[in-house]
């Protein structure tokens, strides 16, 4: 047996197993992210949320994909076909393929490569186009407006982004998150963790994340009150199932992100405990219950205040935190906490 999956075609029964765990643990996990984003919403306005389906409603989003899934695909008069149908499996794939490079525990990644955070950067960045397609396929303005307004907002805050990450990258001297990780790896366990050194891009990232997977409150695209339902008002059924999931799957990715990046990964944040895969999703489905509480709680912007956060604020703030992290790394200020690839881990 052993021999067997030293050959070719073992190897790749052994990929195709490792792949089928990875879209399980995040179908699993969009089931159940799903159910908790409706309770916790319900929560905060004193309702009881899905509670018939199942123990505790916990079958509800089951019942629901289920119903999408046998309902019938309507497609507008005068829709590109081809390209009406694409746009949510681009959605939906891009979202799935982005979790190829992501850690759960050391060693446990399906593509353990260099350029970790260029690839998961580089496919976020593709999600726009499916946004983008749905919106000039549907040929509705609604949509249309719905998917511009989507793709300025993506791409506002994807710089952002890439310049907190950049921080980051210098003080780990890698883009491969299982370094990034083990640079996070002192005896000062939970304090030894990137979120203290960089401390208030957490808070940029956490924002910028918002309103990159189109999350309230900048929930723009999808402005009910505005623009019906953004660029998904001429979906029904499985296309827009696909682009459900795509959506919650992009935010647990960064809720993934928001965990490997500031917060160790799969590190115990005591230091006598040991460190695992429990401590990873545990983190992850600590940050989407962040993004559910935002949600709940928050009104939601008006389209100019939203890109002038973006480019008047979060870009100037990350662009000199860059500046201040490549000086700090150099000449090892703060004991050299921003250089860890010197003093190691």
């Amino acid at each position: 047996m052993a021999d067997f999956f030293n050959t070719s075609s073992g190897i790749a029964v052994l990929i195709l197993g490792q792949v089928l765990a990875v879209v399980a643990f995040v179908m699993i996990s969009l089931l159940f992210l799903v159910y908790g984003d409706r309770k916790i919403w319900a929560a905060v306005q004193m309702r009881r949320g899905p509670n018939v389906v199942g123990a505790f409603g916990l079958l509800q989003t089951v019942a629901d994909a289920l119903k999408y899934i046998f309902k019938e695909v309507v497609v507008p008069a005068g829709a590109d076909k081809t390209v009406f149908i694409l746009a949510p499996l681009t959605s939906f794939v891009l979202a799935m393929i982005a979790w190829a490079v992501i850690p759960f525990n050391d060693g446990w990644v399906l593509a353990d490569i260099n350029v970790a955070i260029l690839y998961v950067f580089a496919v976020s960045s593709l999600e726009v186009y499916g946004v983008i397609m749905g919106g000039w396929a549907s040929n509705s303005k609604y949509a249309f407006l719905g998917s511009l307004r989507s793709a300025a907002q993506m791409i506002s805050y994807e710089v952002s982004i890439g310049l907190i990450i950049i921080g980051v990258i210098l003080s780990s001297g890698s883009l491969n998150f299982g370094a990034i990780v083990n640079a996070q790896d002192t005896s000062y366990g939970f304090f030894g963790w990137y979120w203290l050194p960089h401390f208030p891009m957490v808070f940029l990232f956490f924002i910028s994340a918002l309103a990159e997977t189109n999350r309230p409150p900048f929930d723009l695209p999808e402005a009910e009150s505005e623009l019906v339902a953004g660029y998904q008002v001429e979906y029904s059924s499985t296309p827009f199932l696909l682009f459900m999931a795509g959506e919650y799957i992009a935010i647990f990715l960064m809720c993934a992100l928001i965990t490997l990046l500031f917060f160790g990964g799969w590190l115990s944040p005591i230091p006598s405990l040991p460190s695992g895969v429990l401590w990873m999703v545990s983190k992850m489905a600590f940050f989407f219950f962040l993004f559910a509480m935002v949600k709940a709680i928050t009104p939601r912007y008006r389209y100019d205040q939203l890109m002038r956060l973006g480019w008047k604020i979060f870009l100037p703030f990350s662009l000199i935190w860059v500046v201040f992290v490549s000086f700090a790394a150099k000449f090892d200020w703060f004991w050299g906490v921003y250089a860890r690839w010197t003093v190691g881990g």
